[in-house]
């Protein structure tokens, strides 16, 4: 994983004038080609079905990166450069007809292409399939696919097939951004490279794990979507999983894409199942209603244009669940991730146990254990949290909670934090898969998540309400306090 030269590509692009396109994926071509991480001689082909021609849409995305790219980064000779590298397709992905031009814009070109279907994953296998039919295809091409993939286990294999069938797993790159975060990455180097957390990492020194993902956003228009996917199906499945397959994978055996992926699969695997008696004590859905959020009110998710007012699809999972082997027997690890959350926070915290004999105030015996909280958004960073003797000569023997923080903004003040796509297409183009999710993760991870949905079907219980700009459910703060535990929310 050493830092060589990018080679030169040329980047095909599914969905090309679509959200994530606009909004991420030019935004972070452009930091990559500022800095001179992007092959001298790479291309980048827009596909998408509106009928404009080549200017138009070097316009438009020219329009993406000033809205979406800081002015102070937006250097006009770099902008220049990288609007060159621009072309544009019109194409109707579902037929085959019109997808042999790409061949021919790739004529008499011996540079690998990578295809990014920026697309639903409904219309993968379309694509792939036309794209074999067309020629278009050789034995250097890669796809880079989003997640999820699929709406359950039996849909994501089918979605796999038919990619499968035009790629091999080894030029098959399923992302998920989260594993692109500068924070994800330095986890690995904390556990592995650190043995004061190495040493530390398993069941005789850890009470039990949190993992948060909270949205202040609500749907964002994407009913059509959301409502028949949830927020298990749209975040647990995919990035609370990952993240808690990195904290609690064991060593792999070197740095290769492989090795790190079978520990992670071991964990998906080890995964503890749920009973309908689990279900109903340590799993709680919710769905916002009307609240506040920064001062403004916002409407509830029934209320939301396009709204079904019967849907019982859940905005918020809560859980504590386990991971059944030797370093993690016994400890429970709690996920928890909502829409209209008072804030936006992804952070990752791990209690470690008290000691076993305590010696301090016995009204401070509730703050003697460290935690260690990874801070994955708004601003990424890690902290310990140590005990200190609180100063003064009247304080006595009282103890304070305090931080040993590494804020990365602070710590490297003339570095950019790399956007996590920016990375993983770096890498994409490098031929590195460690990022990148295997398909036997994907279904593992499908496998679990299926079997709590239909224990949700038969056990036929409505969403608990939870009020916008809120926590969640009453119900998800009993989940953790019968255990004796609170969630962590004060970095």
């Amino acid at each position: 994983m050493t830092q060589d030269t990018t080679p030169d590509i040329d980047l095909a692009l599914f969905g090309a004038l679509g959200d994530l396109a606009l909004r991420k994926l030019y935004t972070a071509l452009y930091h990559l080609d500022r800095d001179g991480l992007l092959g001298a001689s790479t291309r980048i082909l827009g596909l998408a079905r509106q009928d404009i021609d080549a200017e138009a849409f070097r316009q438009r995305v020219q329009q993406a990166l000033k809205k979406h790219v800081k002015t102070a980064l937006l250097e006009k000779t770099c902008l220049e450069r990288f609007i060159a590298r621009l072309d544009y397709l019109q194409l109707d992905f579902a037929t085959v007809e019109g997808y042999d031009a790409i061949a021919r814009w790739r004529q008499d070109v011996e540079r690998p292409m990578t295809v990014y279907l920026a697309v639903p994953a409904s219309i993968y296998g379309d694509i792939c399939r036309n794209l074999s039919a067309s020629g278009s295809l050789d034995e250097q091409t890669r796809v880079v696919v989003e997640k999820p993939i699929g709406y359950d286990l039996e849909s994501s294999r089918q979605i796999n097939d038919a990619i499968g069938e035009a790629f091999p797993e080894s030029r098959i790159y399923r992302i998920d951004h989260y594993l692109g975060k500068e924070t994800v990455q330095n986890l690995i180097a904390l556990r592995f490279a650190n043995p004061l957390f190495g040493n530390q990492w398993n069941q005789n020194q850890i009470s039990h794990v949190e993992i948060t993902v909270a949205e202040q956003v609500g749907i964002e228009g994407r009913w059509g979507y959301f409502d028949k996917a949830g927020q298990l199906r749209d975040m647990v499945q995919n990035h609370l999983l990952q993240l808690l397959c990195l904290i609690a994978m064991d060593p792999p055996s070197n740095l290769d894409a492989d090795a790190i992926r079978d520990e992670k699969v071991k964990v998906l695997k080890a995964l503890k199942p749920f009973t309908q008696e689990t279900i109903g004590r340590d799993v709680v859905r919710g769905q916002y209603i009307a609240g506040s959020i920064n001062g403004e009110s916002v409407p509830g998710y029934l209320e939301e244009e396009g709204a079904n007012t019967e849907s019982r699809t859940e905005t918020f999972v809560a859980m504590k669940t386990e991971v059944s082997n030797w370093r993690w027997a016994g400890v429970p690890f709690y996920l928890r991730t909502g829409k209209r959350m008072p804030e936006k926070l992804s952070q990752i915290v791990i209690h470690f146990r008290q000691q076993p004999h305590y010696i301090f105030d016995p009204d401070q015996r509730d703050l003697a254990a460290n935690k260690l909280i990874i801070r994955l958004q708004p601003e990424e960073g890690i902290a310990l949290q140590v005990l200190t003797k609180d100063g003064g000569l009247d304080k006595g023997m009282r103890l304070r909670p305090g931080p040993l923080h590494l804020d990365f903004n602070s710590a490297f003040p003339k570095s950019r934090i790399p956007d996590a796509y920016e990375r993983l297409l770096l890498e994409v183009m490098k031929g590195q898969q460690y990022l990148f999710v295997r398909r036997d993760e994907v279904e593992y991870a499908w496998r679990w998540c299926d079997q709590l949905i239909e224990g949700w079907k038969a056990r036929d219980m409505p969403p608990r309400r939870y009020p916008a700009g809120s926590w969640g459910p009453v119900a998800s703060i009993a989940m953790i306090t019968q255990d004796g535990r609170s969630w962590y929310e004060d970095y």
